[in-house]
């Protein structure tokens, strides 16, 4: 039973749903309503598109003018994740996904940690288009949630010995792919400031080939970030020749989504077609 399938068929609520998944059908390109940039068969999704800072109407208008349907999402978890705002049950999911109902606009959540399914049914679940995540909240030295791009993160994470680290970190990583109800993995093979310049090392084939064998076996796409330039090609060649889909991710606040300079320059760098993308829809 595949991840859609779990959402339509299952019994129980959401705390069943850490084995599970959200699997959006692949429908056609010509039921994607935005415009086809040149030189892809597809039309441009930017699929990591936050409100903060914003209103749902002026990013509405943001996409027309550019051409890009946007997919929104919100952060969703348990309380124990500091966002100005967090979903964390059904009856807070519901009213962000009637806010965006009649927008033309896919409806996802960005989830945090290992816990977030357990404050929502499955039915809540299937109403949205798409769930999304990455691995940047990662346990610290206490057991505490850190996010690891925040100043001064090497205090709360031993990262002392790089090597140990990229070794749990990707472990960390692989157990959220396979733990979630989860159809894209964004910010991929980002790094947290204090291993950056070791980034090429660190990224060896075989921890590569271990992350990307999990998105596979999970069927999880993979975000192509514009905000963070990666993955690079090499961990993008791998992953296409493995069968991964992909999305588009700008990672956006008003004005600055639908930039998705770098992703569309990987796309036509691999030859990525319709076929290789993932898109969005909800469980009916």
């Amino acid at each position: 039973m595949d991840r859609r399938q779990f959402l339509k068929n299952a019994g129980g609520s959401a705390a069943g749903l850490c084995v599970a998944g959200v699997l959006a059908r692949q429908l056609p390109a010509q039921t994607i309503e935005s415009a086809e940039p040149a030189g892809l068969d597809f039309p441009l999704v930017d699929a990591h598109v936050h409100l903060d800072n914003s209103t749902i109407e002026k990013v509405v208008d943001l996409s027309g003018k550019l051409g890009v349907k946007f997919g929104i999402v919100e952060h969703a978890g348990t309380r124990e994740n500091k966002y100005p705002v967090v979903l964390s049950n059904d009856e807070e999911l519901g009213k962000y996904l009637a806010m965006l109902a009649s927008k033309p606009v896919y409806k996802g959540v960005q989830t945090e940690w290992t816990d977030w399914a357990s404050g929502f049914s499955k039915e809540a679940l299937a109403k949205l288009d798409y769930v999304l995540t990455d691995c940047m909240t990662y346990p610290g030295k206490d057991g505490k949630r850190v996010k690891l791009f925040e100043k001064g993160v090497e205090e709360r994470v031993d990262m002392a010995d790089k090597e140990a680290f990229m070794e749990k970190y990707i472990d960390w990583c692989i157990r959220i792919i396979e733990s979630k109800p989860l159809d894209i993995l964004a910010n991929v093979s980002w790094l947290p400031d204090p291993l950056i310049a070791d980034f090429d090392r660190l990224w060896t084939p075989a921890r590569m080939k271990k992350f990307i064998d999990a998105a596979v076996k999970n069927r999880v796409a993979l975000e192509i970030s514009s905000k963070y330039e990666l993955p690079k090609m090499n961990f993008l060649k791998m992953a296409k020749e493995a069968g991964i889909k992909f999305t588009f991710g700008s990672n956006g606040r008003y004005p600055n989504m639908g930039k998705l300079d770098y992703s569309v320059k990987m796309a036509k760098e691999l030859g990525l077609k319709q076929a290789d993308m993932f898109i969005p829809s909800a469980v009916s």
